[in-house]
Formats: C-alpha cells, sequence, structure tokens
C-alpha cells in the first residue's frame, strides 16, 4: 500500500497538488463549499493512479486543490462507500493520501438520519462519538503496522480543539449544532423499524453510511479529525416515511449555507 500511496501522490504533485494544510470530505448533496475555494487544480478520481471510482449518482468524483479562508486545502467532491463495492482499505485510501500530500487537519460532512427525534431535518450534529457497524475495520490488513500503530486509541476520536471552534462557531452565527453519536452501517438499504429502535437502544443519535472508516485512519495517521452530519431525514419506527432521496438532497442543500460558515470558522484558526 506505501508504494500505491506514493505514486497518487507523485501523480497529484506533477498535476500541480501543492502541500494542504486541510483535508475535507464532503458528503450526500454538499458540494457547494467548491464554490468558495480559489481553485488552483484538479484531479478526477478515474485518472489518480488506485483511487476508488465514485459510482453514486449524486456523488462527484474530483479531488480539488485550492485556496479557502487563506488556507490550502484538498476536497474531496463526492466519497466512497463500502455499499458501492469497495473494500475499506478503498474507502479510505483517499485520506492516506491526503496525508502525505501534507494535510494537518481533517473535517468530515455527510448526511444522515435522525434517531434522535429531538434532531429537524434541515439541521447539523457534531459528531462526538460514533458506533462501527459496517462489519470491519480499515486496519485490519497485513502490514498496517507499517503505516502507523495497529492498536489506534479510539477513546477521543474527535478532535476536542477543533469540535470547540465548530461550537462556538455555530452560536456566534445563530446555527442549531446538536451533539451526539453517529452509527455508521454498510447500506445501501436503509434501516427496517426494528433496526431503527434497536439504534436508539445502543445509543445512536443518527446513522448514515459513511465516515466512520476515514474517522479511524485519520485517527491511525495522527490527523485531528472533526465531522458534522446534516440531518436530511428521520429514522421514526412509529411513523416510518418511505425513502425519498430528492427530499434527503433538499435537506442537505437546506443546511448546506451553515455547513460551510462552520468549515470556514475552522480554517481561519
Amino acid at each position: 500500500m506505501m508504494d500505491r500511496i506514493q505514486e497518487s501522490v507523485d501523480y497529484l504533485k506533477s498535476k500541480g497538488f501543492g502541500e494542504p494544510e486541510v483535508g475535507i470530505i464532503l458528503g450526500t448533496g454538499l458540494g457547494k463549499l467548491i464554490d468558495e475555494i480559489e481553485i488552483e487544480k484538479e484531479a478526477s478520481y478515474n485518472h489518480i493512479p488506485y483511487f476508488p471510482t465514485a459510482t453514486v449518482e449524486f456523488h462527484k468524483g474530483k479531488l480539488i486543490y485550492g485556496t479557502l479562508e487563506g488556507k490550502k486545502v484538498v476536497v474531496m467532491q463526492g466519497r466512497f462507500h463500502v455499499y458501492e463495492g469497495y473494500s475499506l482499505q478503498d474507502v479510505t485510501f483517499p485520506v492516506r493520501v491526503m496525508k502525505r500530500l501534507g494535510i494537518k487537519k481533517l473535517l468530515v460532512s455527510n448526511a444522515s438520519g435522525a434517531i434522535n427525534l429531538n434532531f429537524q431535518k434541515g439541521e447539523l450534529m457534531l459528531i462526538e462519538d460514533h458506533i462501527n457497524l459496517q462489519g470491519g475495520s480499515p486496519l485490519a490488513f497485513h502490514g498496517v503496522d507499517k503505516l502507523g500503530e495497529r492498536f489506534v486509541d479510539m477513546s477521543e476520536p474527535y478532535d476536542p480543539e477543533m469540535n470547540s471552534i465548530l461550537e462556538d462557531a455555530a452560536k456566534k452565527n445563530n446555527i442549531t449544532l446538536h451533539k451526539g453519536v453517529y452509527a455508521s452501517v454498510l447500506g445501501p438499504q436503509l434501516e427496517t423499524r426494528a433496526e431503527y429502535r434497536y439504534l436508539k437502544i445502543i445509543g445512536a443519535d443518527a446513522v448514515g453510511m459513511s465516515t466512520v472508516p476515514e474517522i479511524i485512519v485519520a485517527n491511525h495517521l495522527n490527523i485531528p479529525v472533526s465531522a458534522i452530519s446534516v440531518i436530511t431525514d428521520q429514522g421514526d419506527p412509529d411513523n416510518l416515511e418511505k425513502v425519498n432521496i430528492e427530499d434527503i438532497l433538499a435537506n442537505a442543500a437546506k443546511a448546506e449555507p451553515d455547513m460551510i460558515k462552520l468549515i470556514k470558522a475552522v480554517l481561519k484558526y
């Protein structure tokens, strides 16, 4: 894997990618941040050696390098999921590449369904902790110890300093920012009524199909990381609505301006 990471980095550098300070992963329906960036270079995933290709129709497939709030950033416009047929190592490969490029911080966003019914559609949740229900680990492969400590401490996977900045920014901008536990499931099917009840029992506030693998690898690489979920639907087992992707994307778009404000606030520090 080390050789593959280096080959990807060499390719990106040959295309003009410099040394970014911050990496950003944009989740479902959260691509407008790109409009705020002074873009210098971009590369399609299918041109970067060993990168997976985004197969979800509402996920773009570009790695973007530029300047945002005076900081050099590298942004994943679209991410990968295990449900697309990729391994956990594939899904998290870009995080390892961004680390080798030079990032010192990582910001992650996603769309999720509310288990905590006090959370409304279009609101944001700062992830304080998570539950990995994807059935595996991105660190479970031969040679992982060559890339970092095998037994990674996960007592505090989300950076307290970055989380504090995000909370302060939310207060200053009158943005509702809940705090909670994110459960990451395999997907791509949505949850049954019984599964929503189970997720509530085990302590989840929101559920989605991403993010946790990237957080694990960020911790493996000692990259401070924070993550925000956009609440796009509600998992109320007693009043469960059929999935509506258009509604999910609309709720993500509704929350996007607030998400952008919070991301930019972290970059100012």
